[in-house]
């Protein structure tokens, strides 16, 4: 029986977190959009799939999909 030491690898690393942001432009050109986070940070990543002023769900700096527009709680630990 073989086994693939990478795909055994890649299973013990944790999956990347799935963020909300709101998407604040979109940079066509360059595939990009600007998105905002709570508490007011900015930052460019991939993807123009969602329309400006709406909300995102982005993983590891792409967008993958609009997110519903529900109340955001942010609760600092």
């Amino acid at each position: 029986m073989s086994t693939n030491l990478y795909r055994a690898l890649l299973e013990l690393l944790p999956e990347a977190p799935l963020h909300v942001a709101t998407v604040t432009a979109i940079n066509t050109g360059q595939g990009t959009s600007t998105v905002t986070w709570p508490g007011s940070s900015v930052q460019t990543v991939r993807g123009t799939a969602v329309a400006v002023g709406l909300k995102a769900f982005v993983r590891d700096g792409v967008i993958e999909g609009a997110a519903p527009d529900l109340t955001l709680e942010v609760i600092e630990v």
